[in-house]
């Protein structure tokens, strides 16, 4: 009695290591996506050698080197806001929450009256205002 000798490959796909490569894209697409800091306007934010932060920022206003007002709320994506508007939107922030700070970025090249404008208006209604710059070049 002869004995017959299997010959023939199998056709098979081992999905194993595809899952894992699969796996490691998508923890590092979540990864990456929530060290991004959701802000669309480009700023050139001057100098400085103060390297404090505050972590409890209820309100960021930015000021582009066009001079235009943008607010966002926490790690919300800014909005434009018109100048004569950014009072009473700072208010409405701080009422919900009158412990945390108001973050200003503004361009190094717009008018000092922009700046003075919001600092004003955190002068008037005692509000904790923090300026943010980007650390200078050792």
């Amino acid at each position: 009695m002869a004995i017959k000798k299997n010959l023939k490959a199998e056709a098979g796909f081992s999905m194993s290591s595809m899952t894992d490569i699969i796996f490691l894209l998508l923890l590092f697409f979540i990864i990456a996506s929530t060290m991004s800091s959701p802000n669309d306007i480009k700023l050139n934010l001057p100098q400085s050698r103060s390297t404090t932060s505050t972590r409890s920022v209820v309100a960021k206003v930015s000021i582009d080197g066009n001079g235009r007002f943008f607010v966002a709320k926490g790690t919300e994506r800014p909005t434009q806001i018109a100048p004569e508007m950014l009072e009473s939107y700072i208010l409405d922030l701080v009422a919900q929450d009158s412990t945390t700070y108001i973050a200003l970025h503004a361009d190094q090249q717009i008018a000092y009256k922009e700046v003075v404008r919001v600092l004003d208006i955190a002068n008037q209604h005692k509000l904790k205002l923090v300026v943010a710059t980007r650390a200078s070049e050792r």
